[in-house]
């Protein structure tokens, strides 16, 4: 029987934390070395399962990263792939792994909550979602779920039923949204693997303010199911400590299901090419100048990127990229009118009250959204598309900051009436690439001074998932970025064998 983890009492003022060391990869802290080493007897997938576990009793108070867990379930999973090991039989990719499981989609025995009080009462799943399911065919062991804003309609992750989840980093912050609770759980070392999903930067987000690797993959290169609420905007993708995970995860979860239009069989390229040109996107609609500590640490990035690969820097603002429209306004129409759709407006009056603030908030738009604006919106949709593909041409990369603020308060903005204020566009900048399908990944790149991670998003060719991949190991190579957050252990191969005592 899963078990609720409480929510953390409200911390006082930021963090201030001093920069880390630099961890580079080494041949234990890598989701390959821990299912080999589980294969090859060198650990137990008990003894991974186990360290899981205490660490979520240790550190997830003060983060409540983690809402849910089933050990029981767990160990007894754990325990079979030993058996497996023990007898010699072949093992998954992921054998013998934890991995939690973002609490929007289905996992066998746990309520889908989906962060609102209104589902908390709902049946448990009968059966897996399809992440869970394919990384449970790779041998991955599921202990339990992560926090997430309700409805994932948010970028910083906080709701009335379970509160706010806050950043490893600087625990008076947010770890992003939506998929916030993988991500703090990632970063404090709580499990190796924690899933995530993105339908206008909820990967991309926590990511980059918890100094991981994480990509919002072409669309259509994993299959969705069941269809999600925001319908041609949403996909499920990979969030990880390092680029070879993300690669092998990426790997996992890749392929089309029946039902998805989106989703098809995908053969990439055997030759990589060396990128042709560079284009800096401060913003991806004209909001305006970056903020100051966000525009330094996006100049610096961008820099050492271009000097990285021997390119000039090409600088375009969004106003000439999009002179008649506004790509992140027609993602809000488009997404809230899709929610609202999906929930259904009687539901929504019947319940608003329960939701919170920031939910009720992006529904009552959603409400308000007229059938001509969301096909209106639909259809610029072609010339995003359109514009991008001949900006970036086959080999092109667009560089910009995944976020364009330097950190969210952990619960949001509050303003003096103690009401929440309304976390809108302009600070964000990824959302073109769930309206246009291309894939975008962020690297880990600094600090800013509030002690929360900076992240450079990198959006490539639509198909070039691979390719993008091969840049950011290189980027990885030349400035690795430390695994965990300060005061946090790596999830390695060592530190279970070392916490057998």
């Amino acid at each position: 029987m899963p078990d609720r983890l409480p929510g953390p009492d409200r911390l006082p003022g930021p963090d201030r934390l001093p920069g880390p060391d630099r961890l580079p990869v080494t041949a234990d802290n890598g989701l390959a070395q821990l299912a080999g080493a589980v294969g090859s007897g060198a650990v137990t997938a008990v003894e991974l399962v186990t360290m899981s576990l205490t660490r979520i009793a240790a550190r997830n108070t003060d983060l409540n990263a983690v809402i849910a867990l089933d050990a029981a379930s767990a160990l007894e999973q754990a325990q079979d792939v030993d058996a497996k090991a023990a007898a010699g039989e072949r093992l998954g990719p992921l054998a013998g792994i934890p991995f939690l499981v973002k609490d929007l989609e289905d996992l066998a025995g746990f309520v889908t909550t989906k962060g609102s009080t209104t589902l908390a009462r709902g049946d448990r799943a009968a059966t897996d979602g399809l992440m869970p399911q394919r990384l449970k065919q790779a041998g991955a062991i599921a202990i339990g779920k992560t926090n997430l804003p309700e409805f994932a309609a948010e970028g910083f992750t906080s709701n009335n039923l379970f509160g706010a989840t806050r950043n490893p980093w600087s625990t008076y912050w947010s770890p992003g949204g939506s998929s916030g609770g993988s991500a703090a759980a990632l970063a404090a070392g709580l499990a190796p693997i924690a899933t995530a999903t993105d339908g206008g930067g909820s990967i991309r987000i926590p990511a980059a303010f918890c100094g991981l690797v994480g990509i919002k993959p072409t669309q259509g290169l994993i299959g969705r199911k069941p269809i999600p609420d925001w319908i041609d905007l949403a996909t499920d993708g990979p969030i990880a400590n390092s680029v070879a995970d993300l690669k092998l995860l990426l790997e996992v979860m890749s392929g089309p299901v029946a039902g998805d239009p989106n989703s098809f069989p995908i053969t990439f390229p055997d030759v990589t090419p060396a990128p042709s040109h560079l284009v800096v996107l401060p913003r991806t609609s004209d909001y305006g100048p970056l903020p100051a500590d966000v525009e330094a640490a996006f100049t610096a990035a961008s820099q050492t990127f271009a000097a990285l690969f021997e390119l000039p820097l090409r600088s375009i603002e969004p106003g000439e990229l999009f002179p008649a429209a506004s790509p992140d306004e027609d993602w809000f129409v488009i997404a809230a009118a899709e929610h609202v759709e999906s929930l259904g407006r009687i539901w929504i009056q019947e319940n608003f009250a329960q939701l919170h603030p920031s939910t009720q908030g992006f529904l009552q738009s959603g409400l308000g959204v007229e059938i001509d604006e969301y096909l209106a919106a639909r259809r610029r949709r072609f010339d995003y598309v359109r514009r991008i593909d001949e900006l970036l041409g086959s080999a092109g990369l667009i560089l910009s900051p995944t976020v364009a603020i330097s950190g969210i308060p952990a619960e949001g903005w509050v303003n003096a009436a103690g009401q929440l204020a309304a976390t809108g566009p302009e600070i964000y900048a990824t959302m073109l690439q769930n309206l246009t399908g291309h894939p975008a990944i962020t690297l880990p790149a600094g600090r800013c001074p509030n002690g929360v991670p900076f992240g450079l998003q990198v959006t490539g060719p639509r198909l070039c998932d691979h390719w993008l991949l091969d840049i950011a190991t290189r980027w990885e190579a030349s400035f690795p970025w430390p695994l965990t957050a300060p005061g946090f252990e790596p999830f390695t191969v060592s530190a279970a064998i070392a916490a057998r005592g």
